[in-house]
């Protein structure tokens, strides 16, 4: 019988609704020496990587010196605060869900493909840092999403089987870390979608078909 023990969810388009943020903040940087990545770049090609690989595709498809991406990097984050510090507020679906999990015996974890300082920060303002068991950021794995290192650190950190997991993605690099879990997944368009009743049902779902 299939019993699931911990729920494990992504950050930005999940219990962060960050996207456009690092977008913007990424940009911004960039725009400091005349690059740009356009809405639609973004959207197929750039969302969910960590900013150092977004770096590493830039600099392979549009030639910008590997010299500045410590410098961008370093302003991207600055810039990135800046916009956590304005915009980031608790959502009342997600305190709900997140504190009825725990409250459940659930273990909750946060595994994001951001730094572990802007993981920290957002959970902190959205008010959700207090019913996190622990985050694993891109710095503690060596294989950012769409590799599975991530989800499989949380899992040998819980000392749990993938099939006693559920991960919370919403885009296709974080589906494809999922899925090569081994986990079971809930894949969700927005933010709004990470709720209690969603998460339960994909729970009794998937703990039906496992009788």
């Amino acid at each position: 019988m299939v019993k699931i023990k911990a729920v494990l969810f992504d950050m930005d388009g999940v219990l962060i609704e960050a996207k456009d943020w690092h977008y913007e903040a990424l940009n911004k940087a960039l725009g400091l020496f005349g690059y740009n990545i356009s809405r639609e770049e973004h959207l197929s090609s750039y969302d969910g990587l960590p900013t150092k690989v977004k770096l590493k595709k830039l600099t392979l498809e549009k030639g910008l010196p590997v010299e500045l991406h410590s410098f961008i990097n370093e302003m991207k984050q600055q810039y990135t605060v800046g916009i956590i510090q304005k915009q980031c507020r608790p959502r009342f679906n997600h305190e709900y869900c997140l504190s009825k999990l725990r409250a459940n015996g659930y273990s909750v974890a946060c595994c994001s493909n951001s730094i572990r300082m802007t993981i920290e920060m957002m959970m902190s303002y959205a008010k959700l840092d207090k019913y996190l068991n622990f985050i694993v950021s891109n710095q503690d794995v060596k294989n950012a999403k769409p590799d599975p290192e991530i989800y499989l650190t949380a899992m040998k950190k819980l000392n749990l089987q993938p099939t006693e997991c559920l991960i919370v993605e919403d885009n296709e690099n974080g589906i494809k870390a999922a899925m090569a879990s081994g986990g079971n997944l809930l894949a969700v368009k927005t933010v709004d979608d990470v709720t209690w009743d969603n998460v339960m049902g994909r729970i009794k779902e998937i703990e039906q078909k496992g009788r």
